[in-house]
C-alpha cells in the first residue's frame, strides 16, 4: 500500500511541472519544441552555405538550391526516423540520397539542355564529376557532372551531422561534417572569386548559436539524479565545459596571429593539380594534316548550315597553333570543361553567325566553329578563350550534330593602315623565334623589311611576296620545319622547290612575319561555301597578325588562280652596278677614222667653235650644278639627322639615337641586322662586320681613342640601351655622351674600312632618312 500511494505522490508534481499552469503548459512545450529545432535548422543553414560559398564560381543559383535542398532533406529523414534503431536510418537516408541525387542530375541535365538519355547522362557525370569540377572553365555552369559531387556531400554531411547531434547529443561534433563541407568548398573556389568572409562569419554564427541551443534544451546535467551524485556530476560537467572554453582560447590565441599574418596570402587552387582535357597528337598539329586532305580533295568532313548577314563564303575555324619550335607548329591551348554559353565578352562591332554543323569524315577531337564561338548547343565542349577554340573531350563521331552561335568581328580596314603591333610579356609567344633560324630566311625578312616601315606594310609585302613568286600545288609533301621552308622559299623551281600547299604558305608567312617583328599565328579551317557539304578540299591554313587596337588580322598569302609565279631571284638580283663618281672613262688612244670636215669659205673654224662654246658650257654647268646642289642637300639633311639624333633630348632619347646612328652605319655597310636580334647581338655582330672590313681592306681604320678598345664599346651601348628601355629615367648626361662617342666612334671606324668611292657616298646616302625605325 505505501509503494501505491507513493507512486501518485511522485508523479503529481512532475504532471504539475509540464502541464499545470504554473510550469506553462502547451506555452512551454512550444518553447521546448523551439529549441530542439534550432539545431537541425542551423545545420542545415551551416550546409547550405558551403553552397553559397562554392556558388561562386557557379552561373546562376541552382547549385545553392540544389545544395539546400539536399541539407534540408537529409536532416528532416534523420529528425523523422529518430524512434529507429541507429543501424537503420543510415541505409534509409542513403536510399532517398539516391532518389534525390537523381532529381538533382535530371534537373541538372534539363537546365544545362544536354542530349543523351537519362542513365548515360548519369553515369558520365559519376565516372567524370571530380575532375571535371576542378577542371571546368569558369563561371561553372550546373550540369550533371558539376552538381553531383557537392550534392552528394551536401547529404552525407546532413546525414553524418544530425545523427551525432541530435540523436547523440553531441552538437559540436555534429556540426564537422558541416564544417568539412564549407572548407572544402572554398578550397575549391580557392583564389578564383572574392573571399567568402560574410558566409564565414554567418557560419560561425550559425555554430555558436546550435552550441547555446543545445546547453539550453539539454537543461541541468544533474536534474533527477539522487542527491548524493548530483553533485560530482555538476562538477564534471563544470570541468569539461572548462577544458573546452580553454582549449578554444588557447587554439584562439596559437593559431589567430598565424592566420592573420596570411589573411592577404593567394589561397592554393586546387585546378592546378588536376590536368584539363588534352588534344591528341593528331589535333596539337593538324596543320600536318593540309597534305593529306589536298589529296582526297572530294572526302567529306562536314554538313554545314550557316545563317549569316551578307552573302558570301564563311570560314570556319578549327584550331590556333601560335607555338613554334623550328620543326613543328602547336596548339598549345588550355582547355576548360565549359557550358553552354561561353565566356568572353562580345566585339563591339560584330555579326552574329549561327550555325549547324554535322559531323562526317572529320576525326579527333577539335570541334570545327566560326571565330568567335558565344553558345554551343548539342554536345559538351571545353574551350580555349585564349584561341577561342573548341574541343569535345569525348571526340568527334559521325552523325554528331551541334549548334553554334558566334560573334564575328567586323574589322575595320582603315585603322589597319597606321595600327602599331603590341609588344610585351603578354605577346612573347607569338613573337618567339627559335634558335636554328637559317640566314638566308633572315636576309629575306630583312629585305622585306626595309623599304616598309610601318606593321601593316610588313605584312602585306611579306604577303605579297609570297603570292607572286611562288606556285600553290596539292601534291606538295607536308612539312613546315627551318630546311622544309628554306627547301620551299628558295630551293630550284625544276626540283621542287618554290611550291607547296597552303600548309607552306601560312608557315612562311608566319615565320618572316616574326623575323620582321610582327606577332604572328597560324590558322587550320574550311571555307563554307553557303550550306552542304564541306569537302577536304576546302581545308586550308592561313596566318593572322595582331595589331593593337585591331585584333587579330588574317592575312592570305596564297598566290591567285591563273597567275604565274615570278622568279624569286629577281627580287634579290643586284642591280647593274654603275661607274663610281671618282672614275673617268680614259681616251681610247685610237684616232678616228673621219677626218675633220673642212671649214667652209668665208667661215674660219675658230669662229664655229666660238659660238658654240658658251651654249656647251652652259649646259655643262646647269647639268652639274643640279645633282651638285641634290647632293648638298643630302649632305646638309644627314648632318641635321646625326646632330639631332645624338646632341637632342633627355639621355635615354639620345642613347637611342646613338644605337640608330649605329644600325645605320651597319646598313649602310652592307649589313642590315634583323629586328628579332637583342641589342647584344647587334653588338656582337657588328664587331664582327667591323673585323671582317677591316681584314679585308688590308689594314687599320683610324678609329678614335674613344672607341679603340675591345669592341669599340658596343657591348657598353647596348648596355646603356637596354637601360633606357627597362629603366627609364636613370640615364645620365655623361652616359648619353659616352653612347654618342662610341656611336660616332664605331660609323668613323666602320666608314674608314670602305673603298674611297664608296665613303664619299656614305654622308649623302639617302638611306638613313628614310629607313624605318
Amino acid at each position: 500500500m505505501v509503494t501505491v500511494t507513493d507512486r501518485p505522490d511522485a508523479a503529481a508534481p512532475h504532471r504539475a511541472r509540464t502541464d499545470g499552469p504554473a510550469g506553462g503548459g502547451p506555452g512551454r512545450a512550444a518553447a521546448r519544441m523551439l529549441r530542439a529545432a534550432v539545431v537541425p535548422a542551423t545545420l542545415v543553414a551551416a550546409i547550405a552555405l558551403a553552397g553559397v560559398a562554392l556558388d561562386r564560381v557557379y552561373a546562376g543559383d541552382l547549385l545553392t538550391r540544389l545544395v539546400t535542398g539536399a541539407a534540408l532533406a537529409a536532416v528532416l529523414v534523420s529528425v523523422a526516423a529518430r524512434r529507429l534503431p541507429s543501424w537503420q536510418v543510415a541505409p534509409l537516408s542513403v536510399a532517398a540520397m539516391l532518389g534525390a541525387t537523381a532529381w538533382s542530375v535530371r534537373l541538372a541535365a534539363a537546365h544545362a539542355d544536354l542530349p543523351g538519355g537519362f542513365l548515360d547522362v548519369t553515369a558520365d557525370a559519376a565516372a567524370n564529376a571530380v575532375p571535371r569540377l576542378l577542371t571546368a572553365m569558369i563561371p561553372v555552369e550546373p550540369a550533371p557532372d558539376t552538381v553531383l559531387v557537392p550534392v552528394v556531400a551536401a547529404w552525407l554531411a546532413g546525414l553524418a551531422g544530425a545523427e551525432v547531434a541530435l540523436r547523440a547529443g553531441r552538437v559540436l561534433l555534429g556540426f564537422l561534417p558541416a564544417t568539412a563541407l564549407y572548407a572544402g568548398a572554398v578550397y575549391v573556389v580557392g583564389p578564383n572569386a572574392q573571399p567568402a568572409v560574410g558566409s564565414s562569419v554567418v557560419f560561425a554564427g550559425l555554430v555558436a548559436l546550435a552550441l547555446a541551443a543545445g546547453r539550453t534544451a539539454g537543461g541541468d546535467p544533474a536534474a533527477g539524479l539522487p542527491p548524493a551524485v548530483r553533485g560530482p556530476v555538476r562538477v564534471r560537467a563544470t570541468v569539461v565545459s572548462a577544458a573546452g572554453v580553454a582549449v578554444v582560447v588557447g587554439s584562439a590565441a596559437l593559431l589567430g596571429p598565424a592566420l592573420a599574418g596570411r589573411i592577404d596570402d593567394r589561397p592554393v587552387d586546387p585546378r592546378r593539380y588536376v590536368p584539363p582535357p588534352r588534344v591528341e597528337s593528331l589535333d596539337e598539329n593538324p596543320l600536318i594534316r593540309i597534305s593529306g586532305w589536298a589529296l582526297e580533295p572530294q572526302q567529306k568532313l562536314l554538313d554545314v548550315s550557316t545563317r549569316a548577314p551578307g552573302d558570301g563564303p564563311t570560314t570556319i575555324r578549327l584550331a590556333v597553333l601560335s607555338d613554334y619550335d623550328g620543326v613543328t607548329w602547336r596548339v598549345g591551348a588550355t582547355y576548360r570543361t565549359a557550358g553552354r554559353v561561353l565566356p568572353g565578352g562580345d566585339p563591339q562591332a560584330s555579326d552574329t553567325v549561327r550555325q549547324e554543323i554535322t559531323v562526317a569524315g572529320l576525326t579527333g577531337r577539335l570541334l570545327p566553329a566560326v571565330a568567335t564561338p558565344r553558345t554551343v548547343d548539342g554536345t559538351r565542349v571545353a574551350y580555349d578563350p585564349q584561341s577561342g577554340t573548341l574541343i569535345r573531350p569525348e571526340g568527334l563521331t559521325p552523325g554528331l550534330t551541334y549548334t553554334v552561335t558566334s560573334a564575328r568581328e567586323r574589322l575595320d580596314a582603315n585603322l589597319l593602315a597606321t595600327a602599331d603591333v603590341p609588344a610585351g610579356a603578354q605577346v612573347a609567344r607569338v613573337l618567339r623565334v627559335p634558335d636554328g633560324t637559317p640566314e638566308r630566311l633572315r636576309r629575306l625578312a630583312t629585305h622585306l623589311a626595309e623599304e616598309n616601315g610601318a606593321p601593316y606594310a610588313r605584312a602585306a609585302a611579306v604577303e605579297q611576296f609570297l603570292a607572286e613568286h611562288y606556285r600553290l600545288v596539292a601534291d606538295a609533301p607536308s612539312g613546315h620545319a627551318y630546311p622544309n621552308l628554306e627547301f620551299f622559299l628558295f630551293g630550284p623551281r625544276g626540283g621542287g622547290g618554290q611550291r607547296g600547299t597552303s600548309e607552306q604558305f601560312a608557315a612562311a608567312f608566319a615565320v618572316l612575319g616574326r623575323l620582321t617583328g610582327l606577332p604572328t599565328r597560324v590558322v587550320v579551317g574550311f571555307t563554307a561555301r553557303g550550306d552542304g557539304p564541306v569537302r577536304a578540299a576546302d581545308a586550308y591554313a592561313w596566318p593572322e597578325v595582331l595589331f593593337a587596337g585591331v585584333g587579330w588580322v588574317p592575312f592570305d598569302p596564297r598566290p591567285r588562280p591563273d597567275t604565274a609565279p615570278r622568279p624569286v631571284e629577281d627580287d634579290f638580283r643586284p642591280a647593274p652596278p654603275s661607274p663610281p663618281p671618282s672614275e673617268v672613262p680614259e681616251p681610247t688612244g685610237t684616232p678616228s677614222a673621219t677626218p675633220p670636215a673642212l671649214a667652209a669659205p668665208g667661215r674660219t673654224t675658230t669662229g664655229e667653235r666660238g659660238g658654240r662654246t658658251p651654249l656647251l658650257l652652259g649646259a655643262g654647268a646647269g647639268g652639274l650644278l643640279l645633282p651638285g646642289v641634290a647632293l648638298g642637300v643630302l649632305a646638309w639633311r644627314r648632318r641635321a639627322q646625326t646632330r639631332a639624333r645624338l646632341g637632342r633630348g633627355d639621355p635615354g632619347t639620345r642613347v637611342g639615337g646613338a644605337w640608330r646612328h649605329t644600325t645605320d652605319a651597319l646598313r649602310l655597310s652592307g649589313r642590315p641586322v634583323g629586328g628579332d636580334l637583342s641589342a647584344t647581338e647587334v653588338a656582337d655582330r657588328a664587331g664582327h662586320a667591323l673585323a671582317e672590313d677591316t681584314a679585308r681592306a688590308g689594314g687599320s681604320p683610324p678609329v678614335p681613342d674613344t672607341a679603340r678598345a675591345g669592341d669599340l664599346g658596343l657591348t657598353e651601348l647596348a648596355g646603356l640601351l637596354n637601360q633606357a628601355a627597362f629603366a627609364p629615367g636613370t640615364l645620365t648626361d655623361a652616359q648619353a655622351d659616352r653612347a654618342r662617342d662610341i656611336a660616332e666612334g664605331y660609323a668613323a671606324a666602320l666608314r674608314a674600312a670602305r673603298p674611297g668611292w664608296r665613303r664619299l657616298l656614305w654622308s649623302v646616302h639617302p638611306g638613313p632618312l628614310r629607313w624605318p625605325r
